[in-house]
């Protein structure tokens, strides 16, 4: 029989509430807690209004502790990863989600977030759409920003297009492709160990700290 060892969430909500009460965090929590790897993209708001960089948040449930959370890096197009660097937009930790205890003190979690960074800008595949005997329709996101669906040098004939993203909820499924192959190569790998792996393979980027990048660019 089959069941699901990896699960992704490119999705976040700006939640005010500790992980440990928080209903998505809770969710995932329960997942992680039957065996499923859970990743995690941790959001896209690296830098506040006035284009400052922004501590503190990270979006729900990537605030959660057991589970991956990913941020975003860029890799300028190249190979090489001398010229990598954390993507501005990324989510900052640590987490500051809450609780008032039986005192009434205000308490918050100031989990460290994300756990690991991964490719997240720019990043080119396949453009979803109808096929074109159905009448080739792109998705809403290439309908409402066709920017995204410019690809230089792509052919974008129905059924051959290619659309271009940016965000943690684009690098977080470069990580869970990881963990697949972490888990078709050991499969009695369970969520913390693969999450450890990650991590300690990780390569760490300079001139950026552990609420930036946590242990560091992913390293398969």
């Amino acid at each position: 029989w089959k069941y699901i060892r990896v699960m992704n969430l490119s999705i976040g909500a700006d939640s005010t509430e500790s992980y440990r009460t928080d209903p998505l965090a809770r969710a995932v929590r329960s997942a992680v807690a039957q065996g499923i790897t859970v990743v995690v993209a941790g959001g896209n708001y690296g830098l506040n209004a006035a284009g400052k960089e922004s501590y503190g948040t990270v979006t729900s449930p990537a605030h959660e502790p057991s589970v991956i959370t990913v941020g975003s890096v860029n890799t300028k197009g190249t190979l090489a990863r001398g010229d990598d660097v954390v993507n501005n937009f990324s989510s900052r930790g640590p987490t500051r989600g809450s609780y008032v205890d039986a005192s009434g003190v205000r308490r918050y979690d100031n989990v460290i977030k994300p756990d690991l960074v991964a490719p997240g800008n720019k990043v080119v595949s396949a453009l979803g759409e109808d096929t074109a005997a159905a009448g080739g329709a792109w998705n809403v996101l290439a309908t409402k920003y066709p920017a995204l669906a410019s690809v230089s040098g792509a052919n974008q004939s129905q059924d051959k297009a290619l659309m271009m993203l940016s965000g943690t909820s684009i690098a977080a499924p470069v990580v869970t492709g990881a963990v697949a192959m972490l888990l078709e190569a050991n499969p009695g790998l369970t969520p913390p160990m693969v999450k450890a792996i990650l991590q300690y393979t990780a390569q760490p980027l300079p001139g950026y700290n552990l609420a930036q990048q946590g242990a560091g660019h992913l390293n398969v």
